[in-house]
């Protein structure tokens, strides 16, 4: 091989040098303008609000079975002025006492824009669903004071996005409770053979990386 031969296999070998140079380098600025811009957003968490619950069934069978029917009225809004939120996937169900005493009832995927708001309204179901003893006990005395707290939780996933980076997935927890007058009927609108109880409840939100 002679010396120019080198010379220019060297050239090459220095061209190919500077250009994944240069790419990395462009990757670390675009990761640093990213954090920066991710940072000074600091996307705030979706604010949701239990508007109303309407239930069609809910009796305690013996021994311990209980079974409900009811439509859950849910807004959601986006609280950031340059971050939409990815809602990938979530799953809605009531409790009561920490138990679960309904099936999840999985929300349709949304986007939600800046500022934007989404209302879901989906239909939670409980078929003699069995409940622990001592809450068996404790539902019936709620029962018959008139008053029972449900809480209504809403679980799953979603993104933030930001111009056209999407981030990766976080999981969102959400808690509402929903105060059921059972027999105070003024505090109530009846629809049919239902009751609709408006409460327009602020829910507690967690936001965590996945």
């Amino acid at each position: 091989m002679t010396a120019k031969d080198c010379g220019h296999h060297d050239g090459k070998k220095q061209l190919v040098k500077r250009i994944v140079i240069a790419i990395v380098g462009f990757l670390i600025v675009f990761a640093i303008v990213v954090f920066l811009a991710w940072a000074i957003l600091h996307p705030a968490k979706p604010r949701f609000i239990l508007q109303d619950v309407t239930i069609y069934t809910f009796n305690l069978t013996a021994p311990n079975f209980l079974t409900s029917d009811m439509q859950i009225t849910l807004s959601s809004r986006n609280p950031n002025d340059r971050i939409g939120i990815y809602y990938q996937k979530l799953d809605m169900y009531s409790s009561y006492r920490n138990q679960q005493i309904t099936l999840p009832t999985l929300l349709p995927r949304t986007y939600q824009g800046h500022q934007d708001v989404t209302i879901w309204s989906p239909f939670l179901y409980g078929n003699a669903v069995p409940v622990a003893p001592f809450l068996e006990a404790g539902l019936s005395q709620d029962m018959n004071a008139g008053l029972v707290l449900l809480n209504i939780k809403v679980f799953g996933q979603l993104k933030w996005k930001v111009g056209t980076w999407i981030s990766g997935r976080y999981q969102i927890n959400a808690n509402c409770p929903a105060y059921i007058s059972f027999t105070d009927r003024t505090k109530a609108i009846q629809v049919g053979s239902a009751m609709k109880y408006q409460l327009v409840q602020i829910c507690s939100v967690d936001v965590s990386l996945n």
